[in-house]
């Protein structure tokens, strides 16, 4: 891969990260306000199950926020990769920056662009799943119970 073509795959990739780290928060928190509001109004606060899925949905909602802080952290890092001419120099500058903040500790080896972009693929599989506990926790609690 030549260096423009890595600085634009960087670059890319970090933008939809960080697109895909808000979109998420942003329903998540606006789900939370509601959820309590949708609940009481239906009369379900009463109903052990329906606290249930309130419960659920706070819970989830705290990991979708947790990995989408996660991902904007990386988003970052990959800006910071795009920013330097080759795939080498990059990843040893963020290997170099996590290592200094104690966040990993410093590899042998500098990982390649491709291994780094499939480990925050995984994380951004975690938020999925979670974000969907959210939602079926949020409809549970404010829309499935019977008033």
């Amino acid at each position: 891969m030549n260096d423009a073509a890595y600085q634009e795959k960087t670059g890319r990739f970090a933008a939809m990260l960080v697109t895909q780290a808000t979109w998420p928060a942003v329903i998540v928190i606006a789900g939370d306000c509601l959820a309590p509001l949708v609940a009481s109004a239906r009369g379900a606060l009463h109903a052990p199950f329906a606290m249930l899925g309130l419960l659920g949905a706070a819970a989830s909602a705290v990991v979708v926020l947790g990995l989408s802080a996660l991902l904007f952290f990386d988003a970052l890092l990959f800006r910071l990769m795009a920013t330097y001419d080759d795939e080498l120099s990059g990843g040893a500058a963020v290997d170099d920056m996590l290592a200094r903040m104690r966040l990993k500790p410093a590899p042998a080896v500098t990982r390649p662009l491709d291994d780094r972009i499939a480990g925050t693929r995984r994380l951004l599989v975690r938020q999925r799943i979670a974000f969907a506990v959210f939602v079926v926790a949020f409809l549970w609690a404010g829309f499935w119970m019977p008033r």
